[in-house]
């Protein structure tokens, strides 16, 4: 029997206060800890992946380089270390910038109740993606990628849309 994997649970302030599985966690829309990657390449442009139409929620959808959730005893910037490589193919120095909480429901239940840390890198690698985690990846230029949320926001995932509209207060990003 493969376990669940286990999200930390936290408060507020980002503080821990327990675990638990992964599916139970977006089912009762508990706040958990959770981080976005943003990898951008020397051009200035932004790698977006489009998630796999298998994820258990929006899958098929536009969103940042990579996205997850720290395991027990692993930093956040461990984790997104971690699956930036299994997701991408991708190494790079990453630095955190903000963080912030949303909540969004899902049409099939779930619930993601996150407290977001958003780190950013640079990278000109080609990526090699893992199929399982993401259908198709692009770089993109931050004002066309400004341009095409406004027109199409039903193609971006909930937490991608917030961040960006954050990420409009960091002017050296």
């Amino acid at each position: 029997m493969i376990m669940e994997d286990q999200l930390i649970l936290v408060d507020e302030n980002d503080q821990e206060v327990g675990t638990g599985g992964k599916m139970a966690v977006h089912k009762n829309g508990l706040l958990h800890r959770a981080f976005s990657v943003l990898v951008f390449n020397s051009k200035g442009e932004l790698l977006l992946q489009q998630r796999a139409k298998s994820k258990y929620h929006s899958g098929g959808l536009w969103t940042n380089t990579c996205c997850s959730h720290p395991k027990m005893g692993e930093t956040t910037l461990q984790a997104a270390k971690r699956r930036l490589s299994e997701e991408m193919g991708l190494t790079c120095d990453l630095k955190e910038v903000f963080s912030f909480c949303y909540k969004a429901a899902f049409p099939n239940g779930l619930i993601e109740n996150e407290y977001d840390h958003v780190l950013i890198g640079e990278s000109d690698s080609v990526p090699v993606t893992d199929k399982e985690e993401v259908d198709d990846w692009k770089w993109i230029k931050l004002e066309n990628l400004r341009i095409d949320l406004e027109k199409n926001p039903e193609i971006y995932t909930e937490w991608f849309k917030i961040l960006m509209d954050k990420l409009r207060k960091y002017p050296k990003v």
